[in-house]
């Protein structure tokens, strides 16, 4: 899967309704490993686009049927100008990539986040992409203009213009960006912070937490192996006695 050969790895599973199906990355650390190698920010994130690609299909190799990653943040709008631009163009250079695994690695693409802050061109490219992999399987969510509160208060308004005038749990994640995949198992943290960021706030209630210090890009094969053991040495109560 993914066009990589399935690599077996040794992990500890309590129990069956731990399977890992979902793990979502926030990849931190573009820019410091640029600085650190007296290059411009933008190299960092050029770097980064690389190694989300080849984490991704890592996953797919290992039979987790859906990977997120946060790409771009509500509040990345505020960096400099130069590095907005640069991350813009990975984008488009990341869809024209799409098109050629797509199909082979049968990804179901889906841009989380409000699209309507992206030029047109981008936007429809977007769509574009989203409606070309529809009947694909394993499912890739892109966080672009991605923020937890601003999907929160997405769902909510999607929902009053359906006339609800009392909402329930199930009403708001069924009006999430990610309403069509489970909520993510592991929600993995590159670069040394301890914190989600606005990250899949809601869908990531009981998510397992795990923070590296390793630059995203230097993030290996060997690192997911490392975060996906520990996921399976936890024990998940979701808030119950075990």
């Amino acid at each position: 899967m993914f066009g990589i050969k399935k690599k077996q790895i040794e992990t500890k599973r309590t129990a069956v309704d731990e399977r890992l199906q979902h793990v979502a990355f926030i990849m931190d650390g573009n820019g410091r490993w640029a600085k650190k190698r007296g290059m411009p920010r933008e190299f960092g994130h050029k770097k980064g686009a690389e190694t989300m690609k080849n984490i991704v299909r890592y996953c797919g190799s290992l039979n987790i049927n859906c990977v997120t990653v946060y790409a771009f943040s509500t509040e990345n709008w505020k960096r400099p100008k130069n590095e907005v631009d640069a991350i813009m163009n990975l984008l488009n250079e990341y869809i024209d990539y799409l098109y050629t695994v797509m199909k082979e690695d049968d990804i179901q693409i889906h841009f989380i986040g409000d699209k309507n802050r992206f030029n047109p061109e981008l936007k429809a490219r977007l769509e574009k992409a989203e409606k070309d992999s529809q009947n694909n399987h394993r499912i890739l969510n892109v966080a672009l203009n991605y923020g937890g509160r601003d999907e929160i208060v997405h769902a909510v308004n999607e929902l009053i213009k359906q006339g609800k005038k009392e909402i329930t749990e199930e009403d708001i994640s069924s009006n999430l960006y990610t309403a069509h995949c489970p909520a993510p198992d592991l929600i993995v943290r590159t670069a040394g912070e301890i914190r989600t960021s606005n990250f899949l706030m809601w869908q990531g209630a009981y998510s397992e937490l795990y923070f590296t210090d390793v630059l995203w890009p230097d993030f290996s094969e060997s690192d997911v192996d490392k975060a996906i053991e520990e996921y399976y040495n936890r024990t998940r109560r979701f808030g119950a006695v075990v």
